[in-house]
């Protein structure tokens, strides 16, 4: 078999509601942008940021990066991917989606997204973390810690920001402890020919209800393979979590 050629893509918006220049904030001597790019180019060689704004690109293109302009118009950092895949040539089978807050994004994260394509029906892939059964209740039942449930193939049955499953019966401050529960990590690869369709797919009722997008690929009967990490993700979305960062950078 021809090996599967892959590309991550980073979006990077300069204008984000909660942190405006996110991607350009500096985190222990770098920018955000330029350590997740690092990471990320630890374990895939064809890496580009795919952003909107003049100065993020001359920033990645500084430090050695790659970097495209896409327009300030999409919706999500999926339709920015595809068209950034596109004029970058669009030769690539998969195309990794890595968020431009996640300056600590482990290799072997990478890899393990590389490896569900190991399986010719996977159409997406995604990663998962287990939640540790002697943790509390109360973090699993954050709505902001989306919950996963898995079939006997790795693949995703349904997302939700609800504790699922529920354990019938059972105290709830027990169900850390009683059932072996996963939480999503938003980093996405997909195929090629799969991006494109995910694009041209109107928002669906299970994703509208959860405000979750990869429902409607579910909804849609696309199959989302997982593969499971014990790394810690650790995203930026406000100075809050910056400066939470740069204190975990420090411990390391």
């Amino acid at each position: 078999m021809t090996p599967l050629r892959f590309i991550a893509i980073i979006p990077a918006r300069y204008a984000s509601t909660r942190f405006p220049g996110k991607p350009l904030a500096m985190l222990g001597g770098k920018t955000v942008i330029q350590r997740v790019y690092e990471q990320v180019s630890k374990a895939i060689e064809n890496v580009i940021v795919a952003t909107d704004d003049e100065r993020i690109l001359s920033h990645v293109t500084s430090f050695g990066g790659k970097a495209v302009m896409t327009s300030n118009q999409h919706r999500s950092g999926t339709d920015r991917c595809w068209e950034a895949y596109l004029k970058n040539g669009g030769n690539e089978d998969i195309i990794i989606n890595v968020q431009g807050d996640e300056p600590f994004i482990h290799p072997e994260q990478i890899e393990a997204l590389k490896m569900c394509f190991d399986d010719e029906a996977t159409d997406i892939a995604t990663l998962v973390k287990p939640f540790d059964k002697a943790g509390i209740y109360d973090d699993l039942e954050n709505p902001n810690s989306v919950k996963v449930v898995l079939n006997s193939n790795m693949n995703a049955m349904y997302f939700s920001r609800s504790v699922i499953p529920h354990l019938r019966g059972i105290d709830k401050a027990l169900w850390p402890s009683k059932h072996q529960y996963y939480t999503h990590l938003g980093i996405y690869a997909y195929r090629a020919n799969v991006l494109e369709r995910i694009t041209n797919m109107e928002p669906s009722s299970l994703e509208l209800a959860e405000s979750l997008e990869q429902l409607r690929w579910l909804e849609n009967g696309m199959t989302i393979k997982v593969g499971v990490t014990q790394h810690t993700s650790i995203g930026i979305d406000t100075p809050q979590d910056l400066e939470r960062a740069e204190q975990f950078l420090n411990q390391q």
